[in-house]
């Protein structure tokens, strides 16, 4: 299990044991995790949770340093993060030290995953069919029309349905994470838009425009019963797949890191189940793994934008 730095850990630790709210709210960090803890500050006050943003390589760690602290009966609430082979044990111990762990999520699970998790927490809620924030609305503010616009505009953007114009400039936005909190407290009263969300959003478009751009340039085309796309990322991979889909007619685009992480989309829904084989996860139309390029791959890659993986990605993507 991969842990933070240790200085991080200890003064995460601190804060938590510290804290003075009794919700410990840890979710991911794009647009749907920013909407579920603006509902979750909704249902308890902002004083009453301390949020903790999360990667998807970092949630064992970050949940397990949580875990380990004491509860005293508060909640441990997970958002928008799917399962992790660690997280029944996990789960166990923050029970044990007096957490009321509650998850809801919308990746896609196994049976047997649901079943291991919901014996070890106190409430479960698996739902691809919505957003996490739409799960967390539906369970925290029912019937609150703020929280169910704000769930609305967040799965628009999520669930790739591209039909709110709002749900775009937020989750542009959000590539900078410096937003987060901006942007959520806006969430908070119903606010989707200001003069910042207005002034960050036309930065990144002129920035943005420039790396597509140069991703496009150095992709790769393959595949034979689909056509798929390997490109390197410079910056905003949904935005970088969907131009690429766009100018080349792709159905697949893979959208690759400098240490061989790899962002997937696609019109089959298959994102996922070719992820899964890569070390991870997501969801039909987008999800996310890893090459784990070696050092002599990263520099090749580095250099000339080609890697062996391509052939095994487009095998696995065939047998769908």
């Amino acid at each position: 299990m991969a842990s933070p730095n240790r200085s991080e850990d200890s003064g995460l630790t601190n804060a938590i044991k510290s804290r003075a709210g009794h919700v410990v709210h840890v979710t991911h960090n794009d647009l749907d995790a920013v909407g579920a803890d603006a509902v979750h500050r909704m249902k308890f006050g902002n004083e009453g949770v301390f949020t903790i943003w999360c990667s998807v390589g970092k949630f064992a760690a970050l949940f397990s340093l949580v875990a380990s602290c004491d509860g005293k009966g508060d909640l441990l609430s997970i958002s928008d993060l799917g399962f992790h082979p660690d997280a029944e044990s996990i789960a166990v111990k923050a029970k044990k030290n007096g957490w009321v762990v509650e998850w809801r999520d919308h990746h896609r699970w196994r049976e047997e995953e649901i079943e291991k998790i919901g014996r070890a927490v106190s409430l479960l809620r698996v739902d691809t069919s919505t957003c996490g924030t739409g799960i967390v609305a539906r369970d925290l503010m029912p019937g609150d029309p703020v929280a169910a616009e704000v769930a609305r505009v967040v799965c628009d953007y999520d669930l790739w349905k591209h039909a709110d114009p709002r749900s775009a400039v937020l989750g542009q936005v959000l590539q900078r994470k410096e937003n987060r909190d901006h942007v959520r407290n806006c969430l908070i009263n119903g606010i989707f838009t200001d003069e910042q969300i207005e002034r960050e959003y036309a930065d990144i478009r002129n920035e943005m425009e420039s790396m597509m751009k140069h991703s496009l340039r150095q992709a790769t085309f393959t595949g034979t019963k689909y056509r798929i796309a390997f490109a390197p990322l410079y910056g905003y991979p949904s935005e970088t797949a969907h131009f690429i889909r766009d100018e080349k007619k792709t159905e697949i685009e893979v959208i690759i890191g400098k240490d061989g992480k790899f962002s997937i989309r696609s019109v089959p829904p298959i994102s996922h189940l070719i992820a899964r084989e890569f070390g991870g996860g997501g969801h039909p139309s987008a999800a996310g793994g890893s090459f784990h390029f070696t050092v002599v791959e990263r520099f090749t890659w580095w250099l000339f934008k080609k890697s062996r993986h391509f052939d095994e990605l487009v095998k696995v993507a065939e047998k769908f």
